[in-house]
Protein backbone atom coordinates (compact mmCIF):
# COMPACT_ATOMS: atom_id res chain seq x y z
CA UNK A 1 0.00 0.00 0.00
CA UNK A 2 1.47 3.49 -0.98
CA UNK A 3 2.08 6.19 2.18
CA UNK A 4 -0.37 8.63 0.88
CA UNK A 5 -3.02 5.58 0.45
CA UNK A 6 -2.27 4.29 3.90
CA UNK A 7 -2.29 7.98 5.38
CA UNK A 8 -5.95 8.56 3.28
CA UNK A 9 -7.48 5.14 4.99
CA UNK A 10 -6.01 6.07 8.16
CA UNK A 11 -7.53 9.73 8.33
CA UNK A 12 -10.55 8.27 7.10
CA UNK A 13 -11.08 5.35 10.00
CA UNK A 14 -9.92 8.29 12.20
CA UNK A 15 -12.59 10.79 11.50
CA UNK A 16 -15.78 9.69 13.44
CA UNK A 17 -14.19 9.26 16.61
CA UNK A 18 -13.37 13.35 17.21
CA UNK A 19 -15.20 12.23 21.18
CA UNK A 20 -12.28 10.75 21.98
CA UNK A 21 -10.11 13.73 21.90
CA UNK A 22 -12.68 15.72 23.97
CA UNK A 23 -13.21 13.64 27.02
CA UNK A 24 -12.62 16.67 29.51
CA UNK A 25 -14.77 15.18 31.74
CA UNK A 26 -11.91 12.14 32.27
CA UNK A 27 -9.04 14.48 31.91
CA UNK A 28 -9.76 16.51 35.07
CA UNK A 29 -8.94 13.88 37.33
CA UNK A 30 -7.07 11.43 35.77
CA UNK A 31 -5.47 11.46 31.90
CA UNK A 32 -4.68 14.65 30.66
CA UNK A 33 -5.90 13.87 26.37
CA UNK A 34 -2.97 15.27 25.13
CA UNK A 35 -0.02 15.59 27.53
CA UNK A 36 -1.45 12.97 29.95
CA UNK A 37 -0.12 14.21 32.79
CA UNK A 38 -2.06 13.99 36.14
CA UNK A 39 -3.92 16.88 36.48
CA UNK A 40 -2.89 18.03 40.17
CA UNK A 41 -1.23 20.41 41.41
CA UNK A 42 2.82 20.38 41.61
CA UNK A 43 5.42 21.28 39.04
CA UNK A 44 4.27 22.61 35.59
CA UNK A 45 3.89 26.16 33.50
CA UNK A 46 -0.15 25.25 32.96
CA UNK A 47 -2.30 27.49 35.42
CA UNK A 48 -4.94 24.92 36.90
CA UNK A 49 -6.65 26.28 39.38
CA UNK A 50 -6.72 29.32 42.01
CA UNK A 51 -7.08 27.87 45.85
CA UNK A 52 -6.93 30.15 48.68
CA UNK A 53 -3.51 30.58 50.70
CA UNK A 54 -1.89 28.06 53.39
CA UNK A 55 -0.32 29.27 56.20
CA UNK A 56 2.88 27.05 54.58
CA UNK A 57 2.38 29.26 51.32
CA UNK A 58 5.14 32.05 50.91
CA UNK A 59 4.36 35.16 50.14
CA UNK A 60 6.11 35.19 46.53
CA UNK A 61 3.66 32.48 45.81
CA UNK A 62 0.45 34.60 46.60
CA UNK A 63 -1.22 35.98 43.45
CA UNK A 64 -2.21 39.17 44.62
CA UNK A 65 -3.67 40.42 41.28
CA UNK A 66 -6.65 37.81 42.41
CA UNK A 67 -6.31 38.40 46.24
CA UNK A 68 -7.06 42.13 45.60
CA UNK A 69 -10.53 41.34 43.77
CA UNK A 70 -11.45 39.78 47.63
CA UNK A 71 -10.96 39.90 51.23
CA UNK A 72 -8.81 36.69 51.15
CA UNK A 73 -5.21 35.75 49.38
CA UNK A 74 -5.22 33.03 46.74
CA UNK A 75 -2.27 31.00 45.08
CA UNK A 76 -2.14 29.63 41.76
CA UNK A 77 -1.99 25.85 41.11
CA UNK A 78 0.46 24.90 38.36
CA UNK A 79 -0.84 21.71 36.61
CA UNK A 80 1.74 18.37 37.56
CA UNK A 81 2.06 17.17 34.12
CA UNK A 82 3.55 13.64 33.29
CA UNK A 83 4.51 13.52 29.28
CA UNK A 84 4.51 10.29 27.86
CA UNK A 85 5.25 9.02 24.91
CA UNK A 86 3.38 5.82 22.65
CA UNK A 87 5.82 3.64 20.42
CA UNK A 88 4.10 1.40 17.74
CA UNK A 89 5.18 -1.64 16.41
CA UNK A 90 3.47 -3.07 13.40
CA UNK A 91 4.44 -6.47 11.95
CA UNK A 92 5.69 -6.35 8.29
CA UNK A 93 6.44 -9.75 7.58
CA UNK A 94 4.86 -11.74 4.85
CA UNK A 95 2.55 -13.65 6.46
CA UNK A 96 0.67 -10.28 6.86
CA UNK A 97 0.12 -9.91 3.59
CA UNK A 98 -2.40 -12.89 3.25
CA UNK A 99 -6.07 -12.34 2.82
CA UNK A 100 -8.36 -15.43 2.08
CA UNK A 101 -10.90 -12.91 -0.16
CA UNK A 102 -10.35 -10.12 -2.87
CA UNK A 103 -13.10 -8.24 -0.76
CA UNK A 104 -11.10 -8.50 2.29
CA UNK A 105 -8.07 -5.86 2.60
CA UNK A 106 -4.76 -7.89 4.01
CA UNK A 107 -4.06 -8.64 7.18
CA UNK A 108 -0.91 -5.80 6.74
CA UNK A 109 -3.34 -3.36 5.17
CA UNK A 110 -5.63 -3.48 8.28
CA UNK A 111 -2.77 -3.90 10.75
CA UNK A 112 -1.31 -0.71 8.97
CA UNK A 113 -4.53 1.82 8.80
CA UNK A 114 -4.89 0.76 11.87
CA UNK A 115 -2.55 1.69 13.96
CA UNK A 116 -1.61 4.64 11.88
CA UNK A 117 -5.35 5.70 12.45
CA UNK A 118 -4.32 5.67 16.20
CA UNK A 119 -1.61 7.57 15.84
CA UNK A 120 -3.47 10.25 14.20
CA UNK A 121 -5.93 10.17 16.48
CA UNK A 122 -3.39 10.57 19.68
CA UNK A 123 -1.00 13.28 18.11
CA UNK A 124 -4.17 15.56 17.00
CA UNK A 125 -4.38 15.19 20.95
CA UNK A 126 -0.85 16.31 21.24
CA UNK A 127 0.42 13.20 21.77
CA UNK A 128 4.48 12.01 21.08
CA UNK A 129 4.06 9.39 18.57
CA UNK A 130 6.85 7.09 17.15
CA UNK A 131 8.14 3.47 16.23
CA UNK A 132 9.69 0.90 17.97
CA UNK A 133 13.62 -0.19 16.99
CA UNK A 134 14.72 3.27 17.04
CA UNK A 135 13.38 3.79 13.54
CA UNK A 136 11.28 6.73 14.22
CA UNK A 137 11.49 8.54 17.78
CA UNK A 138 8.36 9.44 18.99
CA UNK A 139 7.64 13.13 18.17
CA UNK A 140 4.42 15.43 17.24
CA UNK A 141 3.15 16.78 14.15
CA UNK A 142 1.66 16.14 11.06
CA UNK A 143 5.27 15.66 9.41
CA UNK A 144 5.40 12.95 12.07
CA UNK A 145 2.45 11.18 10.55
CA UNK A 146 3.87 11.15 6.85
CA UNK A 147 7.40 9.44 7.93
CA UNK A 148 5.45 7.04 10.20
CA UNK A 149 3.12 6.18 6.89
CA UNK A 150 6.58 5.62 4.70
CA UNK A 151 7.97 3.24 7.07
CA UNK A 152 4.60 1.26 7.93
CA UNK A 153 4.39 0.98 3.74
CA UNK A 154 7.74 -1.20 3.88
CA UNK A 155 7.11 -5.36 3.73
CA UNK A 156 9.84 -7.24 5.19
CA UNK A 157 10.65 -10.49 3.25
CA UNK A 158 10.72 -12.94 6.46
CA UNK A 159 7.76 -15.15 6.99
CA UNK A 160 6.60 -13.76 10.50
CA UNK A 161 7.69 -10.54 12.15
CA UNK A 162 8.94 -10.36 15.67
CA UNK A 163 8.64 -7.25 17.96
CA UNK A 164 11.40 -4.94 18.57
CA UNK A 165 11.18 -3.62 22.62
CA UNK A 166 14.42 -1.31 21.45
CA UNK A 167 13.10 2.64 21.33
CA UNK A 168 10.43 2.63 24.57
CA UNK A 169 11.02 5.33 27.25
CA UNK A 170 10.18 4.26 30.85
CA UNK A 171 6.77 4.54 31.88
CA UNK A 172 5.12 5.19 27.96
CA UNK A 173 2.85 2.77 26.27
CA UNK A 174 3.03 0.61 23.40
CA UNK A 175 1.04 -1.04 20.46
CA UNK A 176 2.05 -4.18 19.46
CA UNK A 177 0.11 -5.50 16.12
CA UNK A 178 0.65 -8.65 14.92
CA UNK A 179 -0.99 -11.70 13.39
CA UNK A 180 1.27 -13.59 16.41
CA UNK A 181 1.70 -16.80 14.27
CA UNK A 182 5.22 -16.43 14.48
CA UNK A 183 7.31 -17.74 17.40
CA UNK A 184 5.95 -16.29 20.62
CA UNK A 185 9.32 -16.30 22.47
CA UNK A 186 10.52 -13.14 20.64
CA UNK A 187 6.43 -11.86 21.92
CA UNK A 188 7.04 -12.47 25.65
CA UNK A 189 11.33 -11.27 25.81
CA UNK A 190 10.02 -7.99 24.50
CA UNK A 191 6.86 -7.51 26.73
CA UNK A 192 9.14 -8.60 29.75
CA UNK A 193 11.40 -5.85 29.00
CA UNK A 194 8.69 -3.57 28.68
CA UNK A 195 7.47 -4.71 31.86
CA UNK A 196 10.85 -3.65 33.55
CA UNK A 197 10.71 -0.36 32.38
CA UNK A 198 7.19 0.38 33.24
CA UNK A 199 5.92 0.00 29.42
CA UNK A 200 2.22 -0.36 29.58
CA UNK A 201 0.09 -1.11 26.03
CA UNK A 202 -1.95 -3.18 24.01
CA UNK A 203 -1.22 -6.33 21.57
CA UNK A 204 -4.06 -6.45 18.80
CA UNK A 205 -3.88 -10.13 17.05
CA UNK A 206 -5.25 -9.26 13.35
CA UNK A 207 -6.41 -12.00 11.72
CA UNK A 208 -7.87 -13.46 8.29
CA UNK A 209 -11.38 -15.00 8.89
CA UNK A 210 -10.52 -17.95 6.79
CA UNK A 211 -7.78 -18.34 9.78
CA UNK A 212 -10.27 -18.90 12.58
CA UNK A 213 -12.80 -21.05 10.33
CA UNK A 214 -10.03 -23.61 8.75
CA UNK A 215 -12.83 -24.62 6.10
CA UNK A 216 -10.22 -27.03 4.18
CA UNK A 217 -11.40 -30.09 3.21
CA UNK A 218 -10.11 -32.87 1.06
CA UNK A 219 -6.14 -32.13 -1.02
CA UNK A 220 -5.03 -29.14 0.19
CA UNK A 221 -1.75 -27.87 -0.28
CA UNK A 222 -0.82 -25.06 2.61
CA UNK A 223 1.72 -22.51 1.78
CA UNK A 224 3.49 -19.94 3.54
CA UNK A 225 3.19 -16.42 2.00
CA UNK A 226 7.40 -16.40 1.55
CA UNK A 227 7.26 -19.80 -0.07
CA UNK A 228 9.66 -21.24 1.87
CA UNK A 229 6.68 -23.47 4.02
CA UNK A 230 4.98 -26.16 2.12
CA UNK A 231 2.66 -28.78 3.02
CA UNK A 232 0.48 -31.12 1.41
CA UNK A 233 -2.14 -33.45 2.68
CA UNK A 234 -4.89 -35.26 1.26
CA UNK A 235 -7.35 -34.78 4.60
CA UNK A 236 -7.34 -31.33 5.15
CA UNK A 237 -10.36 -31.81 7.76
CA UNK A 238 -8.35 -34.03 9.59
CA UNK A 239 -6.32 -31.06 10.52
CA UNK A 240 -9.15 -28.66 11.61
CA UNK A 241 -9.66 -29.81 15.45
CA UNK A 242 -5.91 -30.16 16.29
CA UNK A 243 -5.35 -26.56 14.23
CA UNK A 244 -8.25 -24.54 16.35
CA UNK A 245 -6.76 -25.97 19.69
CA UNK A 246 -3.41 -24.75 18.83
CA UNK A 247 -4.86 -21.17 17.59
CA UNK A 248 -6.85 -21.39 21.13
CA UNK A 249 -3.49 -22.30 23.33
CA UNK A 250 -1.63 -19.68 21.56
CA UNK A 251 -4.81 -16.50 21.90
CA UNK A 252 -4.44 -18.00 25.66
CA UNK A 253 -0.59 -17.67 26.08
CA UNK A 254 -0.46 -14.09 24.41
CA UNK A 255 -3.68 -13.35 27.00
CA UNK A 256 -1.51 -14.65 29.84
CA UNK A 257 1.08 -12.52 28.49
CA UNK A 258 -0.56 -9.25 28.28
CA UNK A 259 -2.47 -9.75 31.81
CA UNK A 260 0.91 -10.74 33.69
CA UNK A 261 2.79 -7.57 32.36
CA UNK A 262 -0.18 -4.73 32.32
CA UNK A 263 -0.92 -5.20 28.65
CA UNK A 264 -4.38 -5.59 27.20
CA UNK A 265 -5.23 -8.09 24.84
CA UNK A 266 -8.17 -8.49 21.56
CA UNK A 267 -8.06 -10.11 18.30
CA UNK A 268 -9.56 -8.68 15.75
CA UNK A 269 -10.94 -10.50 12.19
CA UNK A 270 -10.27 -8.27 9.02
CA UNK A 271 -13.89 -8.70 8.01
CA UNK A 272 -14.96 -6.68 10.93
CA UNK A 273 -15.18 -3.10 11.47
CA UNK A 274 -12.07 -1.15 11.87
CA UNK A 275 -13.71 1.31 13.94
CA UNK A 276 -14.13 -0.57 16.54
CA UNK A 277 -11.13 -1.76 16.40
CA UNK A 278 -9.54 1.67 16.84
CA UNK A 279 -12.11 2.23 19.30
CA UNK A 280 -10.81 -0.87 21.26
CA UNK A 281 -7.07 0.30 20.74
CA UNK A 282 -7.58 3.92 21.88
CA UNK A 283 -8.85 2.90 24.85
CA UNK A 284 -6.55 0.10 25.48
CA UNK A 285 -3.89 3.20 25.28
CA UNK A 286 -6.07 4.75 27.42
CA UNK A 287 -6.54 3.32 30.06
CA UNK A 288 -4.18 3.32 32.75
CA UNK A 289 -3.04 -0.11 34.98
Amino acid sequence: MKPLALRSNAETLAAPLPALLADAEHLATTVLLGDHGRRRAGVGDTFWQYRPAQPHDAARSIDWRRSARSDASFVQDKEWQIAQSIILWVDQAASMTFTSDDNLPTKAARARTLALACAILLIRGGERVGLTGLRLPPRRGEAQLMQMAGLLSQDDATDYGAPDAQGMLPHSRALFVSDFLGDLQPVEDALLRAADRGVRGALLQVLDPQEEAFPFDGRTIFESMSGTVRHETRKAGDLKHRYLERLAARKDRLRHLARTTGWQFQTHHTGQSAANALLWLFGALERRT
